[in-house]
């Protein structure tokens, strides 16, 4: 055989067995990983073919008092919402069981309200006031045409009753569903959408 140019071996054959020997020190070191590297594919694969969990939402307002759970000012308003109020000049909350606050006596007193929470809002520029009520499920039935009666605008989505009416600086907005009445008088300041964004946060 033809030897090839520059070639020596005595650099070629001692350069070639300390690669050889390079290489079976990294295999021998590396064998202590092998079990840990095969378990950790397994594990990875098994996560990655699990059935993901389910996503659990929390129980709104309206189903806390259902179960018949306590209920605060503080689990009526979302967030954004609560932050709105809290920060809003002179910001005062005063929270109790206090009869409704509105200009609708006449259904006020012909339904009977069990009182979950009165949630009274104070500013520099007015006020707002919250209840939450339990009611018999028959008052729904009187609701829209005693309200009605008092000036309110009602109408219906899907299984709220809602209600309300204007007058100078106040605000009053009825909200009737699953035997529970939610009532607001917004006195002087009117947060955009109060009534929407309060009545999705209560029954969702």
């Amino acid at each position: 055989m033809a030897r090839i140019s520059g070639r020596n071996s005595w650099i070629a054959v001692p350069a070639g067995m300390l690669c050889a020997g390079v290489v079976a020190g990294l295999v021998w070191l590396a064998l202590p990983m092998v079990p840990v590297s095969v378990a950790w594919i397994g594990d990875t694969l098994r996560t990655a073919t699990a059935p993901r969990p389910t996503h659990t939402t929390a129980p709104t307002p309206a189903q806390d008092v259902a179960a018949g759970e306590q209920v605060d000012c503080r689990s009526l308003y979302a967030d954004d919402l609560w932050n709105e109020l809290m920060w809003h000049p002179g910001s005062l909350l005063d929270q109790t069981h206090a009869a409704p606050t509105t200009g609708a006596r006449a259904f006020a007193d012909a339904v009977d309200a069990d009182v979950v929470v009165t949630c009274t809002w104070r500013f520099e520029s007015g006020g707002i006031v919250t209840t939450l009520a339990r009611i018999d499920a028959d008052s729904s039935a009187i609701a829209e045409a005693s309200l009605e009666a008092d000036g309110f605008a009602c109408e219906t989505a899907g299984e709220a009753l809602d209600c309300a009416r204007t007058q100078g600086e106040v605000r009053e907005e009825h909200t009737l569903r699953d035997g529970l009445w939610l009532v607001s008088v917004e006195t002087g300041w009117h947060p955009k959408r109060f009534g929407a964004r309060l009545e999705s946060e209560v029954f969702g």
